[in-house]
């Protein structure tokens, strides 16, 4: 009975020494979805790959529907295939934490926050209640992306996550997105303050973890040269990082663009990854 007892106790114990699995979170438009061809990847993720990134993507009418599967970097709307900035920033997680982890994603280009803004098949993540109780999620038959992103974590949770025996944490969310509520720039801050306030509320009901209610979000700023970038959207991402202590502002207003002046080009797209990177590094973010 002695050695019973002790072996289920070690296997508790050793449970509880393994460190939870990272996840990852990442929403936004069209430079979050990915406007470069797989064939400008940097030539350090075609010659190592990955290895340890599992992700669920949901975009638009497409639903992630709570599984995983080994990261490729692509999107729905774009062929070929295409990337954007995340695709490096889990390269120098793989790197750096050198096992598996998951990522839970939602992107859609053209989509803006505010309902009166035109958006990429009038879908829109806005977190005002009465839109979110006129609609459903956009991939149910609905408009709502924030229901389609937020309804993927959880059923993302409850299909594998919560079952993983060493637990897992939910470390920060990306975002990069603005260029579609440039016409109602003046109430990105409230709208885009309500999407973190809905997501980090989500969190916490859905895994009565009150820690979740300070979720990092980490969001990226426009180039200089963008034709849809807006100054008042740019403002507001710096009044949310005044006011908000787990809201950080990378700015990326040197990126370069392609040939339609809206969108990373490979080097743009690299340069925002790396520097996501390098804050939530500084930030301490990343231990595992």
């Amino acid at each position: 009975m002695n050695r019973i007892l002790f072996t289920l106790l070690t296997s508790v114990v050793s449970l509880s020494m393994l460190a939870q699995v990272p996840v990852v979170l990442v929403a936004g438009q069209s430079n979050t979805d990915g406007r470069v061809d797989n064939v400008e990847l940097p030539e350090y993720i075609k010659r190592d790959g990955y290895r340890y990134c599992q992700w669920s993507f949901g975009s638009g009418v497409h639903s992630g529907e709570g599984h995983f599967e080994a990261f490729a970097p692509r999107n729905y709307s774009q062929k070929p295939e295409r990337w954007a900035y995340d695709a490096v920033v889990y390269y120098e997680l793989e790197r750096l934490w050198q096992r598996p982890f998951y990522v839970i994603k939602e992107s859609l280009g053209g989509t803006a926050i505010d309902p009166r803004c035109e958006s990429n098949s009038n879908m829109h993540w806005s977190a005002d209640p009465d839109y979110l109780a006129s609609t459903a999620a956009s991939d149910k038959g609905g408009l709502s992306l924030l229901k389609a992103f937020t309804e993927n974590i959880g059923a993302c949770i409850d299909s594998q996550l919560s079952k993983l025996p060493e637990g897992y944490d939910i470390k920060f969310m990306l975002w990069h997105q603005g260029e579609s509520d440039r016409s109602q720039a003046d109430s990105y801050h409230d709208n885009l303050k309500a999407v973190v306030n809905y997501v980090r509320s989500y969190l916490v009901n859905k895994t009565g973890q009150q820690k979740y209610a300070h979720l990092p979000f980490i969001c990226g700023t426009f180039s200089k040269a963008s034709k849809q970038g807006s100054p008042k959207v740019t403002a507001a991402l710096y009044q949310l990082q005044q006011e908000d202590p787990d809201f950080y502002v990378v700015d990326v207003s040197d990126a370069a663009l392609g040939r339609d002046q809206i969108h990373f080009d490979a080097a743009g797209a690299e340069l925002l990854g790396k520097r996501m990177f390098d804050k939530l590094s500084k930030l301490g973010l990343l231990a595992d």
